[in-house]
């Protein structure tokens, strides 16, 4: 199955430099569609929690994760483990326009959660929590959890998947992100269950 998707990831990306941004879309497409479907699904509507939902997401943060993983700076075990080695061979235009391809997906949308965790994740989301200084979601991610440039889309993603970024940055196993790392340093586990029930819901 690696060698399957090496191939063709190589076949995607084969182009000289300069390559013109209508031939780099024309990649990403093709990129999209035959290797990164496999783990995140046909127009980035992956199944399993353990991948992302690509569909709808900020092209700005998109860039940032993927150049992220293209440097190895983002050292999340998923990201070393299948993202390095899927990143290295991307271009900035190809990422650029992967970014687009996957921002312009119709995203999938969210479900409510547990009655319990969404009233005390709405809270969060909406207000922080003070007495932490943990400051409302809703300041960087949008009302509706849509994202804002760099700061990610969270509405409609996997819930276990929110979970599991909210605990990697807790513990410094995701790094690349200095201000979330700060944000989640004194949640509970049940407040950033919640918090992310509520995100994803929207």
């Amino acid at each position: 199955m690696k060698k399957i998707i090496a191939i063709a990831l190589g076949a995607a990306l084969a182009s000289g430099t300069g390559v013109a941004m209508a031939q780099a879309t024309k990649q990403a497409k093709t990129l999209a569609q035959d290797v990164c479907s496999a783990c995140h699904g046909p127009e980035g509507h992956s199944i399993s929690p353990v991948f992302p939902r690509l569909s709808g997401q900020q092209p700005g943060y998109i860039i940032v994760q993927l150049d992220a993983f293209r440097n190895k700076t983002r050292g999340d075990p998923n990201a070393q483990a299948y993202m390095w080695g899927m990143a290295s061979q991307l271009s900035d235009s190809t990422i650029k326009a992967l970014a687009d391809y996957y921002s312009k997906q119709k995203p999938v949308n969210g479900k409510p959660g547990d009655p319990a965790l969404m009233a005390e994740g709405k809270k969060i989301y909406t207000e922080g929590i003070p007495s932490e200084n943990v400051p409302a979601c809703q300041t960087c991610h949008g009302p509706n959890a849509k994202g804002v440039g760099a700061f990610p889309r969270l509405a409609g993603q996997h819930v276990q998947y929110l979970i599991g970024q909210l605990q990697g940055f807790q513990t410094g196993t995701r790094s690349n992100a200095p201000i979330m790392q700060s944000v989640v340093g004194k949640m509970t586990s049940r407040q950033m269950e919640a918090a992310a029930t509520y995100a994803a819901s929207k």
